[in-house]
């Protein structure tokens, strides 16, 4: 054969490996064109007829706060339990996981300026902190402690006393929105996939100068302690949840009662008392409850049973605990809302997926994934030494919904080149509505990061910031009024046709190599 010949040849090899690559690309777009029927009928239901309004006002209205280990918790368990059986989902279980640790709800928190002058304070229990031993009116008093050596200056001054241990905190003038939406230059942004090295795992709990200065504080008798919210876009009487660390572990003495106050707040009662040297006095009164009996938290199951497939699980879900100054609506009883709402609209459509539909509503997401990493462990296998389970290889694909109120503008592959097309395939029905982008970055900071770690596919949505970021996230304004039921419904319907598309497709959503052992990243 001749040069020419050969080269001949391998140019025709090549357009014919080209062409099966093209063919196989369009065999695999077409398997994953989406049922337009199905997709409209989807789309009636969930905008015509949505649930999912009630469905989030009832969890943040009525029920309200749900810290894990609360009474609150254990009835909005119950509540999306009988809901999911409401609406003919199967094998509805409460399950539980071991060693949550101590529980706690708060019950009462009041505090004012009495003098030089009246005005009621906006203030919150830290979490996890104890009760005041009733109502305590005192001078308040700023203590500057920076060092274990400042101490002796604060020895047996402090007995019973309303302790301020933090300095003020600006509170800037802000000349932008605090709501935005997704506009086409975010969205591009979103498509540029950063590229980092991995980084190790934070380190389990070590002690620090806080428990030092919390010794202090406990050695010395303080009443109560007082901590400013102040942080970036915290201003307007916003007030920031903050947890008290180690708090639940049994064996650890309870936390000090303290109260955290408005930015604004706390810097006058600081300028009054440091700045210009006047007599001030405060009435504070916190109480808290502390939970013993049951250490145990709880994951809340339910099922469509599938049919040729039902060996084979497709997930979905949000966490139904939340932070306690607020009633947790954005964060996150809108994703569980949202995640309820898609089973329903796929049982009120009568639809049998081939695979089982599986929504799991995650307890304990605020304190570092317990609920979703107990549930991987149990089911799927060890991600410190990536020894697997059986059912590691049934899951078809989880979807998580957990960024707020938000509307679906698209998804976060998580670095999952193989998804990317059949997302792209899955969303066009839905253009109109405003979800069309697929990005290959990754997203963390909820339950999807727990099977994401154990080598599973588990995508997060991308959402609409909305004010969630600026104003709602883990504050006193996480409530009803701050959430887009339009958004949610429109959420809802997008959750739910990717649902039914992974448990109707032939094949389970294609997965990325296996992770190397790893231990969960600790969040606190």
């Amino acid at each position: 054969m001749s040069p020419q010949q050969v080269g001949t040849k391998r140019i025709m090899i090549n357009l014919a490996a080209a062409a099966a690559v093209l063919l196989a690309l369009n065999l695999s777009a077409a398997d994953d064109r989406p049922d337009l029927g199905v997709m409209n009928r989807v789309r009636f239901e969930g905008l015509k007829h949505s649930q999912v309004g009630k469905t989030v006002a009832y969890l943040s209205d009525v029920i309200g706060p749900r810290p894990t280990g609360s009474p609150e918790i254990d009835r909005a368990n119950r509540w999306a339990a009988a809901k999911m059986k409401e609406w003919g989902l199967e094998n509805v279980a409460l399950e539980s996981y071991e060693d949550f640790g101590v529980g706690w709800a708060p019950r009462y928190v009041s505090a004012h300026l009495l003098a030089p002058h009246y005005a009621p304070l906006i203030a919150i229990s830290v979490e996890w902190g104890s009760s005041t031993k009733g109502r305590i009116t005192a001078a308040p008093v700023y203590v500057d402690i920076r060092s274990k050596s400042d101490f002796p200056r604060y020895k047996g001054k402090l007995g019973g006393r309303i302790v301020l241990y933090q300095p003020p905190k600006s509170v800037p003038t802000h000349f932008t929105p605090d709501a935005r939406r997704h506009d086409a230059a975010s969205l591009a942004a979103l498509h540029e996939t950063p590229v980092s090295a991995s980084e190790p795992p934070d380190p389990d709990y070590t002690r620090s100068f806080d428990d030092d200065l919390e010794d202090f504080f406990r050695a010395e008798g303080v009443g109560v302690l007082v901590s400013s919210s102040g942080n970036a876009r915290r201003e307007y009487g916003t007030v920031t949840a903050r947890g008290v660390r180690q708090a639940r572990d049994p064996k650890r003495a309870r936390p000090l009662p303290e109260i955290i106050l408005a930015a604004e707040h706390y810097n006058r009662v600081h300028r009054i008392i440091e700045e210009f040297k006047e007599p001030a006095t405060m009435e504070v009164e916190v109480r808290t409850e502390f939970y013993d009996r049951d250490p145990r938290g709880y994951n809340v199951v339910g099922e469509i049973r599938g049919t040729d497939k039902a060996d084979e699980v497709v997930m979905l879900g949000g966490h139904i605990d939340s932070w306690s100054p607020g009633t947790g609506a954005a964060d996150d009883a809108a994703g569980c809302a949202v995640s309820l709402e898609a089973v329903r609209i796929l049982k009120a459509l009568g639809i049998r997926p081939r695979r089982t539909v599986r929504v799991v509503l995650w307890s304990a997401e605020e304190k570092g994934w317990v609920g979703s990493k107990a549930y991987v462990e149990r089911h799927f296998g060890d991600t410190t030494t990536m020894a697997l389970k059986p059912e590691h290889a049934k899951v078809a694909g989880y979807f998580n919904y957990d960024n707020g109120s938000g509307r679906i503008r698209g998804i976060y592959a998580q670095s999952n080149a193989a998804v990317k097309p059949i997302f792209e395939a899955w969303l066009e029905p839905f253009h109109d509505l405003g979800a069309t982008e697929v990005v290959m970055r990754d997203t963390g900071g909820s339950d999807h990061g727990a099977l994401d770690y154990i080598g599973l596919p588990a995508c997060q949505f991308i959402q609409d910031p909305l004010d969630y970021g600026t104003r709602v996230h883990h504050t006193n304004m996480d409530v009803f009024d701050h959430v887009s039921v339009e958004d949610l419904m429109q959420a809802s319907v997008v959750m739910a046709a990717f649902v039914y598309n992974t448990a109707m497709r032939e094949e389970r959503l294609p997965r990325k190599p296996l992770p190397d052992p790893m231990s969960y990243p600790v969040r606190r």
